[in-house]
Formats: structure tokens, C-alpha cells, sequence
């Protein structure tokens, strides 16, 4: 028996010794119908984005703008695993589904916040995570099992009730740089994953397995080889190590049976020298036939890319009027400072606008291709360039609000002096990340963040309500008409979601890096946030 073997049996013993001690609690077995019609279930938090439309929106209203300043903390977790937590909690009949850093489910009693059970990934003694930081953002649940990424890139899927697990897959080679930080999506019958490590210059894809067995169903490659299209978007073979990995959630149209996914930039990031061309299908929006991984369309956002500016930001799906007819719309708020709006069927060009301060392109022509400036290119001696390599916007969600057709951004300011690197790069080379090179940011007052109400359909900004310094919370969005949103100072906050005045704020002494979500409990409303190595939760008296 092979050591990581040994180590996975005594993984599967420890989650049943645990799960015999957790307590009994109602429980439903949570359908793919459930989630699909999450708006029904209110007093839960059934996927990632909250829906599949990824609007991180709940359709309660007991705490509203008449009421959220007297909203006070009811309990307190403090991980057993301390790192960077930026987990996305799941609620479901009465249990909240926490991951702590690197990998660790913790399953908790959301009255009291009392652990249920705990399951730890066994982790390979030579981890390999270049260029992520080793975290998790969530878990996804169907049937009867919560489903959780390693860092180390495997597939996880344990018994909701005991946290038993019950099996493990591989989803790529850790030794190559393979690494998952992102949350699971559940479909019918089926978990579609994601993976990171394009600085390790990998080759990016994104898998879909059957939920009950482990087995994979299919996988999409996000970067072609010779006798694909687009291959000829990559000069040379430099498509063998070209990034453009999955690293974040996408969202479902189930009318369509559609994946929108994001990908990541193409490697090395900051010399596109030795891979001349688009390097498709990096920094685009791709749309997958979710039964068997085929590509419906996509849509480039950022072509050759040599800026670290990823496209895996969640993009947001709804319906709206544009000249008097309904359409079918994608919309992305972009880390490279545009908006986008985009058709859902066609993946073609509807609107788009930056949304944030960048130099980098005169703006987008009738297709949404950008227009780019001179001398926007990372050199040698250093070149100024906005927006800085975390971009306009990150990892951290947005929100949209079906009362006021708004879209909230977490938006950054912030310019960096970008440096040249090698035009190659050695794969799954701690020493060569990315092909070297890399950027100096801009502090100082020239740097903050701000959440930015847009126009759903247009871009067009309505409200903005400044932080001081920096933030790396997503935002939530309620029917009681709110924004919830935090900072890196520590502050929790809720804004007006029709004109962004503050209502509330609580200091929480450390910084907050993970998406807040809200539930309900014994005709209860709770408001989630973590901070720092703590999960808080906070309800009206």
C-alpha cells in the first residue's frame, strides 16, 4: 500500500469516528431542483453565487434599511486551521459549511456555531502551489454530500451528515503545479471544477464529475493543440504551457443547460514575446454544453494579455430591456477595468465601458475587441499602467439586485509599474513564476477601493461609496434593499442599494477577504462575515 493510500484510509476511518459523534439534526437531501429554484429557499445558501446566476442576492428582507443599524453579533467561530480564509459559507438545514485553509470542511450549527464535524484533506508532503495562495473559497452540496477541492487538486465528496468521506478523485498533478482554490459547482448529477497554477505554466481545463461515483464525465481544455481551433492564436508550441486556467466559480443557465466559466491569463504573464497572437482561449468567457463539455461560444476579453489580468470573475446572468426588447444577457466586470455585456445565446457584444480607472486602451470598438493605447506593455526599466496586477476587480463576487437592475462592484484603484519578464518559462519552477518579471503597486492615497453600483445593462455608474485603502470582500445584495460589503481595515458595513448611504457598520479587528452571505433560522435573518481566522454571524435583537 502506497503511502498517500495509507493516508486516505485513515482519512475515510477519521470521518467515520467523527461522524458518529456528530448530533442528530433535520436534514433534507438537497435536489438539483433546490438549488435551481433557490429563490424559494430563502433561509438557506445552496450554491456559491447564491444562485446559478451567480447574483449573490437573497430574497430576505426581515433586516432592511429601517432596521440594519441595531443588527447585533450572536456567536463567534474561531478556526481550528489558521492561513487565509476566504471561505464562502453554504447553509443548509440548520448547518453552515465552512472550508478552512488549506483544506478542511467544518460543518457548523448555525443557532450557535458549535462544530457538528471537521474532515482535513490529507496534504503530499511536497505541496506545490506556485503563485496561489493556499486556500479555499468554498464547498458545493447535492443529495446527501458536500463537495470540497484540495489544494493539492483532488475532488472530495463527503457525507453531509458525518462528514464521512466517501471518495477522493484526482483532478491533476500537484507535482506539475496543478493547485484548486475555487468552489465546486453542483449541477443534475454532475460537479464541475475548476483548477489553478497557470504561473506554474500549466495548461488550463475544466472538469465535470458524476456525483455520485467520482468518475469523470468530461473535460474542456482551455488552451487548443495543433489540429484545434484557435491553436494558430499561439506561435510555436508555447500553447503547451499556456495558463488560461479556471480558477474561479462560473455560473448555469439551466433554460440552456449552459457553464459560463471564466479563464485565467495566458503564461508567462509579463512577456508575450515567444507566444505571439490572441492565445486563445485565455482571458475569455467561455460557454459549455454542460452535458459533454463542448464549446457553445466565447468571448475573448483582454487578447495576448501580459498583465496578470485574469477574466475568472464570476459572471452574472439575468434578463433586462435594451431599446424596448428582452434580452438574454452575461455581464462581467472585468479585472482588467471593463464592464462587459454580453448576449447569452451568441456570447456577442452588447454594451461595454471601463469601470475604473486604466491606461492601458483608448476603449472597446463595436465588438468589444479593446482599442489599445501605445506603450501599455510591462519593460525592462518599468512602465506605469492602470489598473495594477490585482486588477479593478479579483477573485471577490459581485452582486446584482433584481429591484434596482444595479450590479456592485468591489472596485480597486490602483496603477503599478509593471516589469518585463523572460519571453519563456520553465514549467512548475518555484524560482521562474510566471516567466520572472512582475510590478511595484501604488500605495498611498492614490490607492483605494470602492463599491460602485452599475447599470446592469449599461455599465453606466450610479453610486459609489469610497473605503479607505483596500478591500478583498464581494458583495451581497438583499431584498431589504441592501449592500453588504467589508475591508481590509476590518470594517462590515451595509450601504442603501439604491443610493449607497452607510447604514451600519462594525469593526471587526482584522481584515475580511471572503464573500458575506445572509440565511435564516427559527424565523430568524442572519448575516454572515469572516474576519481575520473568525466566522461572525450578527441578526436584529
Amino acid at each position: 500500500m502506497t503511502l498517500r493510500k495509507l493516508i486516505w484510509h485513515c482519512v475515510v476511518l477519521l470521518g467515520l469516528v467523527l461522524g458518529c459523534r456528530a448530533t442528530a439534526r433535520a436534514q433534507r437531501n438537497i435536489t438539483y431542483d433546490e438549488i435551481l429554484h433557490a429563490a424559494q429557499h430563502p433561509q438557506d445558501w445552496l450554491t456559491y453565487g447564491g444562485n446559478y446566476s451567480s447574483w449573490r442576492y437573497s430574497e430576505l428582507k426581515q433586516v432592511d434599511t429601517s432596521n440594519v443599524d441595531q443588527l447585533k453579533m450572536r456567536w463567534v467561530y474561531q478556526l481550528s486551521h489558521q492561513g487565509i480564509f476566504e471561505s464562502t459559507p453554504l447553509v443548509e438545514g440548520g448547518i453552515m459549511y465552512v472550508t478552512e485553509p488549506p483544506t478542511t470542511v467544518t460543518a457548523l450549527d448555525v443557532r450557535t456555531g458549535r462544530p457538528v464535524w471537521q474532515w482535513t484533506a490529507p496534504e503530499p508532503r511536497h505541496l506545490l502551489t506556485i503563485g496561489l495562495f493556499p486556500t479555499n473559497r468554498g464547498v458545493a452540496v447535492l443529495g446527501d454530500s458536500v463537495y470540497v477541492a484540495t489544494i493539492d487538486s483532488h475532488l472530495a465528496c463527503l457525507d453531509a451528515k458525518t462528514g464521512a468521506l466517501k471518495w477522493f478523485t484526482e483532478v491533476g498533478d500537484n507535482s506539475k503545479g496543478i493547485a484548486i482554490t475555487g468552489a465546486p459547482l453542483a449541477l443534475d448529477g454532475k460537479i464541475i471544477i475548476g483548477m489553478g497554477g497557470g504561473e506554474a505554466g500549466v495548461r488550463g481545463y475544466l472538469s465535470a464529475y458524476d456525483a455520485k461515483t467520482g468518475k469523470r464525465l468530461w473535460r474542456f481544455y482551455t488552451v487548443p493543440v495543433p489540429g484545434e481551433p484557435g491553436v494558430n492564436t499561439w506561435e510555436g508550441d508555447s500553447w503547451k504551457y499556456g495558463g488560461a486556467t479556471t480558477w474561479n466559480t462560473g455560473s448555469y443557465d439551466p433554460e440552456t443547460n449552459t457553464v459560463f466559466w471564466g479563464t485565467g491569463n495566458p503564461a508567462p504573464d509579463w512577456n508575450g514575446d515567444a507566444r505571439k497572437g490572441d492565445n486563445l482561449y485565455s482571458c475569455t468567457l467561455v460557454a459549455l454544453n454542460a452535458d459533454t463539455g463542448k464549446m457553445r461560444w466565447y468571448f475573448q476579453f483582454s487578447p495576448h494579455e501580459t498583465h496578470d489580468w485574469d477574466s475568472a470573475e464570476p459572471p452574472i446572468l439575468f434578463d433586462a430591456k435594451i431599446n424596448g426588447q428582452m434580452r438574454h444577457l452575461v455581464v462581467l466586470a472585468n479585472r482588467n477595468a471593463f464592464y462587459y455585456v454580453l448576449d447569452r445565446g451568441t456570447g456577442k457584444f452588447v454594451a461595454g465601458q471601463a469601470f475604473a480607472k486604466q491606461t492601458w486602451a483608448k476603449g472597446l470598438d463595436a465588438n468589444g475587441r479593446p482599442i489599445e493605447l501605445p506603450n501599455n506593455q510591462p519593460t525592462k526599466k518599468g512602465n506605469l499602467i492602470y489598473p495594477s496586477i490585482t486588477g479593478a476587480v479579483n477573485w471577490t463576487s459581485p452582486s446584482y439586485s433584481p429591484l434596482t437592475g444595479y450590479v456592485y462592484v468591489n472596485t480597486r484603484e490602483q496603477g503599478a509599474i509593471y516589469y518585463k519578464g523572460n519571453p519563456t518559462m520553465e514549467p512548475a519552477n518555484p524560482a521562474d513564476t510566471g516567466g520572472g518579471g512582475g510590478q511595484k503597486v501604488f500605495g498611498g492615497d492614490q490607492m483605494y477601493s470602492a463599491v460602485r453600483a452599475l447599470e446592469g445593462t449599461t455599465g453606466d455608474r450610479k453610486w459609489q461609496f469610497k473605503m479607505v485603502g483596500d478591500s478583498w470582500t464581494g458583495t451581497l445584495t438583499t431584498a431589504g434593499n441592501l449592500v453588504f460589503c467589508a475591508d481590509a481595515e476590518g470594517n462590515f458595513f451595509a450601504l442603501n442599494a439604491a443610493t449607497g448611504k452607510p447604514l451600519w457598520h462594525v469593526q471587526l479587528g482584522n481584515s475580511v477577504r471572503a464573500n458575506p452571505i445572509t440565511y435564516e433560522v427559527d424565523g430568524k435573518q442572519y448575516v454572515e462575515a469572516a474576519a481575520g481566522n473568525s466566522v461572525f454571524t450578527f441578526s436584529l435583537p
